[in-house]
């Protein structure tokens, strides 16, 4: 799909190599930052990835990254520019050198539940076909990365909010466990997650956000060992994705096995998952009847446990069908492969799977046991090192 890891040596496209630039001295916060300015004031009248540009701030929080560096700190994320939907974990991303410069789009008034955004001017649009949607509410954080505006943006998920526009837009996205780190969502459907172009810079990310910032190494590379064990599921009992898409996460499970970043077990899973929506949809709706949902979710809860004790990840598509246009999906729903897991709260990431014929990415999704986020990362900087083309594509336009 794509053909380097950190993005053809296009600097601005990585965070990890912007912060060791910074540190070295070699960059200036200030300028990384005001680049990324002129990348948005260049494409986002277009793309409408952004509600808001914070300029004025960003370029002074900029001068007191690089004021710090010179001070002799160590800032892990030294002058990273990063998209922000909203204010949760901010400060600990800015503690560790990032610059936020602006708010994100979320979907606007009318859209429901609805993928769709809305930025300064206007509906967000797919960084690959401006006729279709880039997924949400992530929507301006994943159409941000994956044009290069920003090298990392900042996620809710609370259905596949991460998920979905990752796999549309072609970049990775992580919904951590749910739990792990703090959430404003009263129902505890919806965990932090970020949405990156690199497993690499996922985990930079991940380990400022739980507390563990500092030089680390990677992750752990299952490839050193066993790789993991990995069960593929279609539909997990009760979704019906298109051909299509289901096709495209089937051929990116079987380039993982192929190059040993997994083990894939013979046949598909019978998951056999009760459908998660009616259940998710309660759980929602101030003052229904929660005794089905809690039936529901005991009864997944049980089955995934049992999967988890016989295998290390589920592999699924992403999403069941292709992003949609502007006019909305229907009566379908983007979310029945990863509202699941925001019921059952386990942490989940979307890989860039390919390219669907109208020229749109898919993903394919991996689930975790409870607390394995890190398993996840590892895998997907495994299948970079090994599989350019589960990278995120060339940029859709000049940047």
């Amino acid at each position: 799909m794509g053909t380097t890891a950190d993005g053809g040596g296009e600097e601005h496209l990585s965070a990890t190599a912007i912060a060791d630039a910074v540190r070295r001295g070699e960059s200036r916060a200030f300028d990384v930052v005001r680049e990324a300015l002129e990348r948005i004031r260049r494409v986002d009248s277009v793309l409408h990835s952004f509600s808001e540009v914070w300029e004025e701030t960003a370029l002074a929080q900029a001068r007191a990254v690089d004021a710090r560096v010179a001070g002799g700190e160590w800032l892990p994320l030294a002058g990273v520019p990063v998209g922000v939907k909203g204010r949760y974990g901010v400060e600990a991303l800015v503690a560790a050198g990032c610059v936020p410069v602006g708010a994100t789009a979320v979907p606007g008034p009318g859209t429901a539940w609805q993928t769709w955004g809305r930025g300064a001017r206007g509906r967000t649009v797919n960084p690959w076909r401006a006729d279709r949607t880039p997924g949400g509410s992530s929507a301006g954080a994943a159409a941000a990365v994956a044009a290069g505006l920003v090298p990392l943006a900042t996620g809710s998920d609370g259905a596949g909010s991460v998920r979905i526009p990752a796999a549309w837009c072609g970049v990775l996205g992580l919904k951590t466990t749910n739990g792990l780190l703090p959430s404003p969502d009263r129902t505890g459907l919806a965990a932090p997650g970020v949405l990156a172009r690199s497993a690499q810079d996922l985990a930079a990310w991940l380990r400022v956000r739980v507390g563990e910032g500092g030089e680390g190494g990677d992750f752990p590379d299952p490839s050193a060992g066993s790789a993991p064990l990995a069960v593929f599921s279609p539909d997990l009992g009760f979704a019906r994705p298109d051909p299509e898409p289901l096709a495209l996460a089937r051929a990116a499970a079987a380039r993982l096995a192929d190059a040993g970043v997994v083990r894939v077990a013979a046949g598909d899973a019978d998951v056999g998952l009760m459908d998660p929506g009616p259940a998710w949809l309660a759980l929602r709706t101030p003052g229904a009847d929660l005794r089905e949902a809690g039936r529901v979710r005991e009864a997944n809860d049980l089955r995934l446990a049992a999967l988890f004790e016989r295998a290390d990840l589920l592999l699924t598509p992403t999403t069941p069908h292709a992003a949609h246009g502007h006019d909305g999906p229907g009566d379908r729903y983007s979310t029945a492969l990863t509202w699941a897991f925001n019921l059952s709260g386990h942490p989940a990431l979307s890989l860039p799977a390919g390219f669907g014929a109208d020229g749109c990415p898919v993903g394919l999704h991996l689930v975790a046991a409870h607390g394995r986020e890190e398993l996840l990362v590892a895998v997907a900087r495994a299948a970079e090192l090994a599989l350019p083309d589960v990278h995120p594509g060339p940029l859709p336009f000049p940047v």
